[in-house]
């Protein structure tokens, strides 16, 4: 247990002490109006309490993403955890703090306008195609996983509630008013309360491991993980031949660095009545889901006391859904368990509607839509028809390229927010090194997946190492030169 204790412990000493440093390069001005006090229109410009904000956007970016990614990445062992914390502190935060100062600093925009502002119209292209593709397999990604949970739920079986089109189709029929709606009449009344259920269903999830903390197997130790017969290198493969390099990176990105996330920014950006929150909303909700995905890596490891070879054969049965039903029934009881379940499937349904509206969003910035309730429709009504259909396909499809677009707009975010700090003439480095690993990981996957290059793994994974060092040297040479020309 002590390296849970050490995680949670790094991720509170990194917003204490890194987050003033990350903002002090921002160039935050509590003193200048925000968007929200300039373009007021009542459907996505409301002004918002930054405590409701900070919830709101946690919800917003957690849903399932650091539930089941962290289970499927329990698969690797204690390893998983040490991913979370740095990349969570060193990446994902950073990620998440910039995509939100950036966008509060161009009136509320979505991502491809700013990559226009800041880079090209090709960049602005390039932007646009991976914000709508992500967006788009995220809404459905979290249509599919809560209608799995709740149509299993033992206490609907033999019922009509156990079919899983008519969760399907009640989901949707949410998001298409959610998405309609102007965001003070649903999502900025009861999403800051399911923001408060998930820290709590987390927090009882939490105190019944360590209730059970001389139960626990030796793997949830990370000494004794890398001091036994355990022992591997950084690039050895987990027990079923996956190498963690870059597959635990790509099957953990929700918790540790999401480019999802920064989809996201826009909507609290628009409701911010200060700059000065942007960092307790921004860099603090990525922290507090930093802290959720460690919990529950180290329930996806603690629940199978007779080692991988359980969680592997449960996640082959029923998938991560499978494996939040037994460890929420192993640990909370019978009805605990079903308030887990039902929390749970909550949890993407909220990411899930913000991610159909931040869709609408990008697709009304990109080309100057006016907001008439008309319009919305005509946005709304094809977008979830053919999410419905995208439903009928397998959900292991579907979260593989939800993981790897993930990954890839998380890297196009950081070289934009590295962009913003060349021009400020700050301490880039904050960006730019994370930037240069999560491409070298992009790279390796993508040589290597079937949905990509389909090389083998010698020769795949090598060729991201290479970039990471390239980019590198390449970034210590632009340093010294944009350092001697404004000298």
């Amino acid at each position: 247990m002590l390296i849970f204790f050490v995680c949670i412990t790094i991720l509170i000493l990194g917003y204490k002490f890194y987050s003033p440093f990350v903002e002090k390069q921002a160039g935050i001005d509590s003193t200048i109006a925000t968007p929200q006090s300039r373009f007021g229109e009542g459907v996505d410009y409301v002004p918002i309490h930054p405590v409701r904000a900070f919830l709101i956007q946690f919800l917003n970016i957690a849903g399932v993403g650091p539930i089941f990614g962290p289970i499927l990445g329990a698969i690797y062992g204690p390893v998983a955890l040490v991913w979370i914390v740095i990349g969570n502190v060193l990446g994902g935060a950073v990620h998440d703090y910039f995509s939100g100062v950036m966008s509060i600093k161009e009136d509320g925009r979505s991502l491809p306008e700013i990559a226009g502002h800041y880079y090209n119209i090709v960049f602005k292209g390039v932007m646009l195609l991976f914000t709508a593709m992500l967006l788009f397999f995220v809404g459905v990604v979290f249509i599919m996983s809560p209608a799995g949970l709740l149509s299993n739920l033992d206490v609907f079986q033999d019922t009509f509630l156990a079919n899983n089109t008519f969760w399907v189709l009640l989901i949707l029929g949410y998001y298409f008013l959610a998405t309609l709606l102007p965001i003070d009449k649903i999502i900025t009344k009861f999403y800051p309360i399911f923001g408060l259920l998930m820290i709590v269903m987390t927090s009882m999830i939490a105190i019944a491991l360590l209730i059970d903390a001389p139960q626990l197997p030796i793997a949830v130790d990370l000494f004794a993980y890398f001091t036994t017969d355990h022992a591997h290198d950084f690039l050895a493969p987990n027990p079923d031949g996956l190498p963690i390099w870059p597959l635990l990176f790509i099957t953990i990105t929700c918790g540790a660095i999401s480019g999802f996330h920064s989809t996201q920014a826009p909507i609290i950006a628009r409701c911010l009545t200060n700059e000065k929150y942007v960092r307790p909303v921004y860099y603090g909700a990525m922290v507090c889901e930093g802290a959720v995905a460690c919990v529950w890596a180290l329930a996806g490891i603690a629940a199978f006391p007779e080692g991988y070879a359980g969680l592997k054969d449960m996640l082959n049965i029923g998938g991560p859904g499978l494996v939040v039903n037994h460890i929420a029934g192993s640990y909370l009881g019978v009805f605990g368990g079903i308030v887990a379940i039902i929390a749970v499937a909550v949890f993407p349904i909220t990411s899930g509607d913000t991610a159909f509206r931040s869709l609408r969003l990008t697709i009304v910035d990109a080309f100057n839509i006016p907001q008439s309730i008309r319009n919305r429709l005509l946005l709304a009504v094809p977008i979830l028809t053919i999410a419905y259909f995208m439903t009928k396909l397998d959900f292991t499809v579907i979260w593989r390229y939800f993981a790897f677009s993930n990954m890839l707009l998380s890297t196009s975010v950081l070289w934009l927010a590295t962009k913003y700090l060349f021009d400020r003439g700050t301490f880039h480095w904050i960006a730019s090194i994370p930037a240069v690993l999560t491409t070298g990981v992009s790279v390796s996957y993508i040589m290597t997946a079937a949905i990509g290059f389909n090389l083998t793994a010698d020769l795949g994974r090598p060729i991201g190492v290479v970039v990471v060092v390239i980019g590198l040297v390449l970034l210590v040479f632009i340093d010294k030169k944009h350092k001697s020309e404004a000298a």
